[in-house]
């Protein structure tokens, strides 16, 4: 069932339906079905192409765009600060 509906309808199974749809429809209707039918087809590859025509015109002014500012070296560390000296503290520590 990978092959499209289209593909398995012979010859005799379009005529078929071409006759069910002229007895459903009429002959006076038939052509503004087929108009109608064509300018929807017409809009729509329009919208395609103007999809397809904005995409290739926004990747083209990437590439053409100024290249970005690289980022700035990173400086190195500064050394931490070494810990503050701790007092004694043998005037609070009790005397045994």
């Amino acid at each position: 069932m990978n092959a499209p509906i289209i593909a398995m309808l012979g010859w005799p199974e379009i005529i078929g339906i071409l006759v069910v749809v002229l007895i459903l429809f009429g002959a006076k209707k038939l052509p503004e079905l087929a108009k109608g039918l064509g300018q929807g087809i017409k809009e729509f590859k329009k919208a395609s192409s103007d999809m397809q025509n904005e995409l290739h015109r926004s990747v083209a002014e990437e590439q053409y765009a100024a290249p970005p500012k690289p980022a700035p070296a990173p400086q190195p560390a500064a050394p931490a600060p070494a810990p503050a000296p701790q007092a004694s503290q043998s005037s609070t520590a009790p005397k045994a």
